[in-house]
């Protein structure tokens, strides 16, 4: 749908603030997870699923997926309105990450029509949750060198394996599966396969995994004869890689066609005025100091062209010197950019900086340094702020290899 009526998006746009107006949840009694990475109990699962659910029947999540499979059938702008307020509500996240912006933008794609009637209108409604089984154990950043097994058995496939920093694995439904098919395979790449594989299927468990904040989210999950049935495979045998490839450029923002809604409740540098007008700096409020002064402006300037630059990059005329600088780029700078700003406002804190989540002293229940803690999952997923460095140096700026 190229076009649509101004009047309509209008009405759409003023709808939905009063929607989010009147139903954003503000007196939660229970610690809401900022992002999808630090959903560990069944009380925060429970209540973001429900959430989701709730905005997606309110017509306010996938308002531009095909209405054929669950989703609004409306331009691409009907949703941008949408998400916008969202963030300016601060909702709560949406919780079916992985569906939402990876898994369902790849099966309207590229999946069948069989695929896309089972799976899309379930992500969409969080009634079917997903996580991703790219990562191993032995092979860090290596993805090409994933040893996960799938040996094909009459109309199943045997999988045996392990894979790591499982998002949401312990709760999820089915996993986009990346593992090998064919171990002889003279190209490593050429012996992968794509699996949208169920997980609650004997053979297949997960142990979650405490972090650095106490919290959980992620697991590790352990494939032991698991069986799946062979019409789990996405396209071919050895077409793996070409399409975790294209999954990935969901995760790294690269390629558009996400559901809309936001999974991380990113920090404002505005949010640090208030932190600022009540930390003390030699005697006085920190916010008079003419150095704190100069980051908060830098932070505000760099918070303000971060959006700008994902404005820019849905209009062609305007991203076209650079084919996919501003959307890959977009993430390495984000992420190193929330690192940044939580690290400045618990240098705000003086003594106080050292006190966590559940401290009685701590500065708004250690919000912020959950959050820098936290920020660490966003600088490693979807490729690490290096690798992601690499990516730019080769595909945008065509830098060698070597």
């Amino acid at each position: 749908m190229a076009d649509f009526d101004q009047q309509e998006l209008t009405e759409f746009t003023e709808a939905a603030a009063a929607w989010f107006k009147e139903n954003t949840p503000h007196d939660v009694d229970f610690m809401l997870p900022l992002t999808f990475m630090e959903v560990g109990t069944d009380q925060q699962f429970n209540f973001l699923r429900d959430w989701q659910n709730k905005v997606y029947e309110a017509g306010y999540l996938g308002a531009h997926w095909p209405k054929e499979y669950g989703g609004g059938g409306r331009h691409r702008a009907f949703q941008d309105a949408a998400t916008k307020i969202m963030a300016q509500e601060r909702t709560p996240i949406m919780l079916n990450a992985i569906g939402l912006n990876w898994t369902g933008p790849l099966l309207i794609d590229r999946g069948s029509e069989d695929e896309k009637q089972k799976y899309i209108k379930g992500i969409l409604s969080a009634e079917t949750i997903w996580c991703q089984g790219f990562s191993e154990p032995e092979h860090g950043s290596d993805l090409g060198n994933a040893q996960t097994r799938a040996v094909k058995d009459g109309d199943e496939y045997i999988i045996n394996g392990s894979k790591i920093w499982t998002t949401q694995g312990n709760y999820a439904d089915y996993m986009i599966l990346l593992a090998r098919t064919n171990p002889d395979a003279e190209n490593k790449y050429k012996g992968l396969s794509f699996f949208l594989a169920p997980m609650k299927n004997s053979g297949v468990e997960t142990v979650p995994i405490k972090k650095l904040t106490g919290e959980y989210g992620f697991t590790q999950t352990f494939f032991t004869d698991a069986r799946i049935p062979a019409n789990c495979l996405m396209g071919n045998e050895g077409e793996g890689w070409l399409i975790a490839m294209q999954t990935l450029e969901y995760e790294r923002g690269a390629r558009s066609g996400q559901a809309g809604g936001h999974v991380m409740m990113m920090a404002d540098p505005t949010d640090i005025l208030g932190l600022a007008r009540e930390a003390k700096l030699n005697g006085r409020p920190a916010i008079e100091d003419p150095a704190v002064q100069e980051e908060l402006v830098a932070l505000m300037t760099e918070a303000r062209a971060l959006g700008l630059n994902s404005r820019r990059d849905k209009i062609q005329p305007l991203a076209q010197d650079r084919p996919m600088s501003l959307a890959l780029g977009s993430k390495l700078s984000s992420t190193d950019f929330y690192q940044r700003l939580n690290a400045f406002a618990i240098s705000l804190q003086g003594t106080r900086a050292a006190y966590y989540v559940g401290d009685d002293s701590a500065h708004d229940n250690g919000i912020w340094q959950r959050g820098y803690l936290n920020s660490f999952s966003a600088t490693i997923g979807g490729g690490t702020s290096q690798i992601q460095r690499n990516i730019i140096g080769e595909h945008v700026l065509g830098l060698p290899k070597s």
